[in-house]
């Protein structure tokens, strides 16, 4: 009973757009999906007689006419919706770019990964390793170090003291 006084209750509107998704095969949806439905249609009504209404002024006409409704609708389809082209025209440019051949692959069958150094799983730190056949000495360079070096010294210390960049392979693993 509650149904029907709901039913009895609810706009006209809302009536359409309830049969209109009972006759779709919905049954099972949230009651502010007709409201929403019912929003989004009223903002399409009015933008579509907001068209019509300058194409009739531009006509020179004082009242809308169902050819200016008419040219509306089908501005807004145009702006809207694009058609795809024709299948013809896919076809030729299919076959065209299909003539070109694809590149050979260089790294085989596997997907082709970038070198290590280029990587984020690669190790990014380096050794300062002793050159052979010099043992570490200590000079007064090491005792006159500075502890909080500037950007500029530091650039200096580095370009004095090279460093090699080491980094160690990771091991595959065994697929079981």
């Amino acid at each position: 009973m509650a149904d029907k006084d709901e039913e009895l209750a609810m706009p006209r509107d809302a009536k359409i757009v309830k049969s209109l998704l009972k006759s779709m095969g919905v049954g099972d949806y949230e009651p502010p999906v007709i409201h929403t439905i019912l929003e989004l249609w009223y903002r399409y009504i009015v933008d579509v007689l907001t068209d019509a209404q300058v194409y009739s002024e531009h006509a020179g006409k004082s009242e809308i006419d169902c050819d200016d409704v008419k040219l509306a609708i089908q501005s807004k389809l145009n702006f809207s919706f694009s058609q795809p082209p024709p299948r013809e025209v896919l076809l030729e440019l299919a076959q065209n770019r299909n003539k070109i051949p694809l590149p050979k692959t260089v790294a085989g069958p596997d997907i082709p990964l970038p070198p290590d150094q280029d990587t984020l799983i690669s190790p990014n730190y380096m050794f300062g390793i002793p050159s052979q056949g010099s043992e570490p000495e200590e000079t007064e360079d090491e005792e006159t170090t500075i502890p909080n070096p500037s950007q500029e010294e530091k650039i200096d210390m580095q370009q004095q003291e090279p460093h090699q960049r080491v980094s160690f392979p990771l091991p595959k693993s065994q697929k079981d």
